[in-house]
C-alpha cells in the first residue's frame, strides 16, 4: 500500500497491501526511463501497471489507496492519447528534491504507437513546444505534460518536474544512474511485479509513520538517524509475500529498530479485530548484520477480509 502523502511518505504496513493481488510479472526499469530521473530520488516506485487492469481485487485496492497526485497523473495520461488498459505496461513514480522542495515525476514504459498517437494530437490541434530538441505536449487540461523519449519509454508531469527529468535525461543534470546507492538497492528488488527503493530521509519518515504510537516510547530523533536507505518487493506465487529491508549503519542499530518494530507490531495487536491479529501474526520482524528485516506472508482470501479492517483504513489515511 503505497502512502503518499508528506514528501510521499509511505507506510510499511501500508506497503503490504498495494499490489498483493497481483500476478507475478517482473516490473523492470529500463536504461531510458531510469536516465530520466532526476539524482536525487527520496522514493522511487515501480508497478507493473498492465498486470493490475487484470486484477479487479487490485484495482479496488488502488481505488482505496491511490493518493490525489497520483489520480492527476493518471486522469492525464487518458488525455495524451493513449489507452492506459493496453499501452502501458510499467508505469514509475519518482519524488526527488528540487531546492527547497519535493517534486514527482511519472514514468511509462511500453509499446507505443507514436504515429498514432502524434496523428491524435495532429487532429485535436494539439501543439507541442520544444525543449531544447524534446517535443513536450500538454496533457488536456492537467496542467501536465508529456515527452516521448522513444517508442517504449514516455516522461510526464508538472512543468518543472518535467524540465528537471529532461535536463537529467539529457546530461544537463545528474541523474538517477548517478546514484549509486539507490542503484544498487535496486538490484536486490528489481526484477518483483512492485518494488520501491528509499533514501535516508524517505526511510525516516517512513519508519516514524509505522511505529506509529510506539515512537513516542524512546527519542525516535535520535534513533533515526541509524536509518540509511530501505528497499521493499512483492511476490505473488502461491498466496502473498512482501519482503521489506532496512539499511543501518550496524548490528545493534538494527537490532534496536526490531525491537522497536516488535513493540508498535504488539501494540496493534492488543487493539486488533481477529482479521488484524492474524495478519500481524504473519508478519516477522528480525535484523540480520546492519539489516532489519519485515516479512508478511498470507492468502489472497485473508488480505481481502484485512482491507475492510480499521487497520487498513488507519494506514492509508
Amino acid at each position: 500500500m503505497i502512502h503518499f502523502t508528506k514528501q510521499m511518505q509511505t507506510s510499511a504496513i501500508g506497503i503490504i497491501a498495494v499490489a498483493l493481488t497481483l500476478p507475478a510479472t517482473a516490473a523492470q526499469l529500463g536504461q531510458d526511463a531510469r536516465a530520466a530521473i532526476p539524482k536525487d530520488v527520496q522514493q522511487l516506485i515501480v508497478v507493473d501497471y498492465h498486470a493490475m487492469q487484470n486484477s479487479p481485487a487490485a484495482m479496488d485496492l488502488k481505488a482505496r489507496v491511490l493518493p490525489p497526485e497520483l489520480k492527476q497523473l493518471e486522469q492525464a495520461l487518458r488525455t495524451s492519447g493513449l489507452d492506459e488498459n493496453h499501452d502501458i505496461e510499467e508505469l514509475a513514480f519518482a519524488s526527488f528534491r528540487s531546492g527547497q522542495g519535493t517534486r514527482i515525476v511519472g514514468l511509462a514504459q511500453g509499446q507505443f504507437s507514436l504515429v498514432d498517437i502524434l496523428a491524435n494530437f495532429k487532429k485535436r490541434k494539439v501543439k507541442p513546444i520544444v525543449y531544447r530538441e524534446n517535443r513536450v505536449y500538454p496533457m488536456g487540461q492537467s496542467g501536465m505534460q508529456v515527452v516521448f523519449l522513444n517508442p517504449t519509454t514516455m516522461v510526464f508531469g508538472q512543468t518543472d518536474a518535467l524540465k528537471s527529468a529532461l535536463d537529467a535525461r539529457d546530461g544537463l543534470a545528474p541523474s538517477f544512474l548517478n546514484n549509486r546507492t539507490m542503484l544498487d538497492q535496486m538490484q536486490s528488488v528489481d526484477g518483483d511485479a512492485v518494488w520501491s527503493v528509499l533514501d535516508q530521509e524517505g526511510t525516516q519518515t517512513m519508519m516514524r509513520s509505522v511505529l506509529g504510537d510506539a515512537s513516542q516510547l524512546t527519542d525516535y530523533d535520535t534513533v533515526k538517524k541509524r536509518l540509511l536507505s530501505s528497499r521493499y518487493s512483492m511476490s505473488f506465487d502461491n498466496g502473498v509475500k512482501f519482503s521489506l529491508d532496512v539499511i543501518t549503519p550496524d548490528t545493534i542499530s538494527a537490532a534496536t529498530m526490531a525491537s522497536l518494530l516488535n513493540a508498535a507490531a504488539l501494540y496493534k495487536k492488543v487493539s486488533g479485530t481477529a482479521t488484524e491479529k492474524q495478519a500481524i501474526d504473519e508478519t516477522t520482524i528480525n535484523s540480520s548484520g546492519g539489516t532489519l528485516d519485515v516479512r508478511f506472508a498470507s492468502s489472497d482470501s485473508q488480505f481481502s477480509s484485512l482491507l475492510q479492517s480499521s487497520l487498513f483504513q488507519s494506514v492509508v489515511k
